[in-house]
């Protein structure tokens, strides 16, 4: 399987936004290898939103039950409707706080990214550095990966790693799984956009691009 070369991205999140402005930013200088068309998130006042707004990125917010781990039905099918709107063909999971299902994966397939705070399948699931910093584990990071139905299960992108000192503080810890999921997000995403890949069971397989 290789990469579909896809070009317009939508971001799904529903916090603060900053692995969104990371994404926005790469995209705006040519770096992600993609155009950021379009947010969605299902919190309308939300700091993503604030962010795209400023950029003057669309902004589709969906009306989902709230304390839901997911969407629910109805609410996915108007979240694929409104993406098809916009020829998004990418999907960029940002700090998105519900479950996808197949339903939705499947308008998208093997094309939903997601960014998560921890090296999987270490801390899968909520609050991965705060788990990770109270396990005493001596090394924490964040992962890039293909989105599967189950919680952070899908094959692995790529990773960074961040060490964890003995007196190291949560809020330090955190700020440097921050910062290392900006850099590495929009890396990852400009990777899966323009480089060959294999998915061989759970392992993905960079390839060499033809004729190197």
């Amino acid at each position: 399987m290789t990469s579909p070369r896809t070009r317009r991205l939508a971001v799904l999140a529903s916090g603060r936004g900053t692995n969104f402005v990371a994404l926005a930013e790469a995209a705006a200088r040519g770096a992600l290898g993609g155009d950021v068309v379009v947010l969605m998130t299902d919190q309308a006042d939300c700091g993503a939103v604030r962010e795209a707004h400023g950029r003057g990125i669309a902004v589709e917010v969906i009306d989902a039950p709230t304390h839901r781990a997911r969407l629910g039905e109805a609410a996915e099918l108007d979240a694929v409707a409104r993406l098809r709107t916009h020829d998004v063909d990418t999907v960029l999971l940002a700090g998105f706080m519900r479950i996808l299902s197949n339903l939705f994966l499947e308008a998208y397939p093997g094309r939903v990214l997601n960014l998560h705070p921890s090296l999987l399948p270490a801390f899968p699931g909520l609050d991965a550095i705060a788990r990770a910093h109270r396990h005493g584990v001596r090394v924490t990071g964040c992962t890039v990966h293909l989105v599967s139905e189950g919680i952070d299960e899908g094959p692995i992108l790529a990773q960074r790693a961040v060490t964890i000192g003995d007196d190291d503080a949560l809020d330090a810890v955190e700020a440097r799984v921050h910062a290392a999921e900006h850099a590495l997000y929009p890396e990852t995403v400009r990777a899966f956009l323009t480089r060959p890949f294999a998915i061989e069971g759970r392992r993905v397989r960079w390839l060499a691009p033809e004729g190197a």
